[in-house]
This record gives structure tokens, C-alpha cells and sequence, in this order.
């Protein structure tokens, strides 16, 4: 009995290894069109893609079903864009399917600069729901059991709305009867119903939800691309504060704005930027909240902003510890370059915007913030004149370490513009 226990322990033990070890293998790679890439996967490869030629391995032309043994490090090119699809497997054994994808030599503007960011929600997004206190002191709630925390509330009586306004107009406009409203759940859009209660204390009629339609805050460009007038910052999502939910978004803005103070970052107490945000000198429009950040075009006329110099991009497989740059903008508008160290890289991270973690190692850059702060999200990190990625995430215990997303993340959402 003890034996079998023993090898039920071990064998769970195994497969828990097993599937954490598959798990880290990436779903994709990159590479740079024309560029030789060196990849360590311990694994035996077959190539099943049907477009035929897109790559070099180990300095041979691919074929259709070519079978590669990739125990040791091994170098891949391809002369054109495109998509493989290459089977990995280990002593025989299925590992998964990835896919190589070949993106042209890409060269963007540096950005560092910090802006103000607001973005309007795509509905009402509800952050919870509450009681109503009716006629007669008799408690109410309305909304309980039918709305939840992070619903988007598209429709009230049939009526889109544009704002928590047009809601409120709505629900008083209403009255007391049972009303109808179109809901986006987790993507899935459902019509429920909920019947208003008055409210003695403020006269009208509500239903007891707390919602939001609008945020704001600092953050900072990652690059703009002057060929499609594109621009990246953050490299993260914008998460609601309350639901902590991905904000879906029905349009936004980036605009200028000019840093007036730093909260020092403290072990424990992330700190944060403070700006004078200029709402009429609109440089952009967002256009998607993604994972790993915020995408738009820039306005026109408003490119001179972003000025600067071209510079190639680097992929995860170029990246090496070690030093490195990022460029941040943590007084007035001035961009400035500080050093970091690469601490370490996870090449096949199951989260694209925790890539590397870096320290902050430029003295000026400590004395005046601690490390990372709010705001500097979307720092670009600069190494070997090349920009391989952005500031993500600080660590909360250690404000002078955090975590950076590849470029190649960032560029593949830009393309989704």
C-alpha cells in the first residue's frame, strides 16, 4: 500500500511537470524577414505547413513534412513573409503545434513620452449593485441577482446609451414599470429585466447600480510608427479599478501633457506620475484596449510631437541580460534616457507583457522616483540602439525591478489597428 502510494505521488508529480514544461513552450516565434534567428527548443520538429519555402532551418531549404531534430540550438531565416506551422514533438511523444511567423524589417520612433489618456466605455459598465431606500423607509434592491459587477449595459428601454446620463434619463423617464435592458456579459449579449424603485431620498427612480462610463490617467507612448501613423503605449491593458476587468472601449483619446510631480515609490506602495493633462490638445484616438496595451492613429498635423529618430526593432531571441536603456518622460515634457539591467528573460512566457524584468539602475532615476511608477507604463527599453520593448509592471516589494513586454507583442497588436 505504501509502495502505491508512493508511485500514484510520483506519477501526479510527473505529469504536473509534464504539463508545466509543455505549457511553457510558445504558441508562436517570430522572426525578421531576411534576418537569421537562433532558437534552443530541445525537441524534434516537423514542418506541416502547406505554404511551401517560407523558411531556412539549420541553412536548408524547407519542404513539405521535413523532419528536423532541434536537440541543440539551431538557426532559422526566411527570405519572404509568411506563416509555418511546425509540429514539435520529444521521443516520439506529441508536444503541440506552434507557429513561426515572418514580419518585415521594421524600424520605428522611440516614444517616452508621457500623455493623458481617457477612454470612453463600450456601455455603462456596472461595478456593483446596492438597495434603493423606497416609500415608507422599506429597503430595495432592484438590480440584485440580475446585474453583476462588470456587465456593459448597451440598451435601457430599447434606448442606446452614450452615457451614465442617458441612463439615469432613462430609468426616471421610466417610471416604475418593469423595463428592459441589453446586456454584454463576458461577450454574450442578453436582454434582462429590472423594475425601478422611487426613491424617497432623491425623488426619482432608480435601480441600484453603481456604473461607469469614462476613465482617465497618465501613461506613456511605447513608439509611433510614421508609415501607418500609428502609436503603442502602456504595453498592458486598462484594467476598470473596481470589476478589474479589461475596459471594453467605445473610443478614447491620448493627449498632451506635462509631468508636474513624482510620489516616490516605496517598498510596498507603488508610486505614481501626476501631470497636467491638456484635454484640447488631443494628439490621437485610441482605437483598442488590448492586453498588452493601447493602440490608435494620430492625428493629423499633430506628427511633428512625435519626432525623433528611427530606430530597428529587436526579437526576444536577439535580447541578451544585461544593460540596457529605457526612455521616460518623469519631469515637465522632457524625455530623458536611463539605464536599466536585464535581469532575465522568459522567451516563452505565458503572459505577453511579463516578458523580461529589469532593474532600474540609473542613480538620477532612483533619487527622483524609486524605481518604477505609475505613468511610466510603456517606457520603450532600448539595447544595442535597437527597441526591444516597453516597461509593463512594477513589483510592488522592490519598486527599482519590474517586468517589460517584447516589441514583437506590442507590434502584432498594432497591426490589428
Amino acid at each position: 500500500m505504501y509502495f502505491k502510494k508512493i508511485s500514484i505521488g510520483c506519477i501526479i508529480t510527473m505529469l504536473v511537470a509534464w504539463y508545466a514544461f509543455v505549457s511553457s513552450v510558445p504558441d508562436k516565434i517570430y522572426m525578421i524577414q531576411g534576418k537569421e534567428s537562433v532558437f534552443d527548443l530541445p525537441f524534434e520538429a516537423e514542418v506541416i505547413e502547406e505554404n511551401i519555402g517560407v523558411l531556412n532551418v539549420n541553412h536548408q531549404p524547407v519542404s513539405e513534412n521535413i523532419h528536423f531534430n532541434l536537440a541543440k540550438p539551431f538557426t532559422v531565416k526566411s527570405e519572404k513573409q509568411g506563416t509555418a506551422k511546425i509540429a514539435l514533438s520529444m521521443m516520439g511523444i506529441p508536444i503541440k503545434t506552434i507557429e513561426a511567423t515572418v514580419i518585415p524589417r521594421t524600424e520605428v520612433v522611440a516614444g517616452g513620452m508621457a500623455v493623458g489618456v481617457s477612454m470612453d466605455t463600450r456601455g455603462i459598465m456596472v461595478l456593483g449593485t446596492g438597495y434603493v431606500n423606497g416609500e415608507e423607509n422599506k429597503i430595495y434592491e432592484p438590480a440584485k441577482g440580475i446585474l453583476q459587477s462588470g456587465d456593459m449595459i448597451l440598451q435601457a428601454d430599447g434606448k442606446s446609451l452614450k452615457n451614465k446620463e442617458d441612463l439615469r434619463k432613462a430609468v426616471e423617464e421610466n417610471g416604475e414599470k418593469t423595463m428592459p435592458f441589453l446586456v454584454d456579459r463576458n461577450g454574450v449579449q442578453q436582454t434582462v429585466e429590472i423594475t425601478p424603485v422611487f426613491s424617497k431620498e432623491d425623488n426619482s427612480c432608480k435601480i441600484g447600480i453603481w456604473v461607469r462610463d469614462s476613465t482617465q490617467g497618465i501613461g506613456t507612448i511605447t513608439f509611433f510608427n510614421p508609415d501607418r501613423n500609428t502609436f503603442a503605449a502602456l504595453g498592458h491593458g486598462v484594467y476598470d479599478v473596481d470589476t478589474q476587468e479589461l475596459m471594453q472601449i467605445k473610443n478614447g483619446q491620448i493627449t498632451q501633457s506635462s509631468i508636474i510631480d513624482v510620489k516616490k515609490g516605496e517598498k510596498g506602495e507603488p508610486g505614481a506620475l501626476t501631470g497636467n493633462v491638456g484635454r484640447d490638445f488631443i494628439l490621437g484616438e485610441i482605437a483598442i484596449n488590448t492586453e498588452v496595451g493601447i493602440y490608435g492613429t494620430v492625428e493629423a498635423g499633430k506628427e511633428s510631437y512625435f519626432a525623433g529618430q528611427k530606430l530597428p526593432i529587436a526579437l526576444q531571441q536577439d535580447i541578451q541580460e544585461g544593460k540596457a536603456t529605457i526612455l521616460s518622460n518623469i519631469e515637465g515634457e522632457e524625455v530623458k534616457e536611463y539605464e536599466v539591467e536585464i535581469e532575465s528573460v522568459n522567451r516563452y512566457s505565458k503572459n505577453e507583457s511579463k516578458g523580461m524584468v529589469i532593474k532600474i539602475t540609473d542613480q538620477e532615476l532612483l533619487s527622483k522616483t524609486g524605481g518604477i511608477v505609475q505613468g511610466m507604463s510603456g517606457s520603450p527599453i532600448l539595447q544595442q540602439g535597437k527597441i526591444i520593448g516597453a516597461v509593463t509592471h512594477v513589483f510592488v516589494n522592490d519598486p527599482t525591478k519590474g517586468y517589460g513586454i517584447f516589441i514583437e507583442n506590442m507590434l502584432k497588436q498594432e497591426n490589428e489597428i
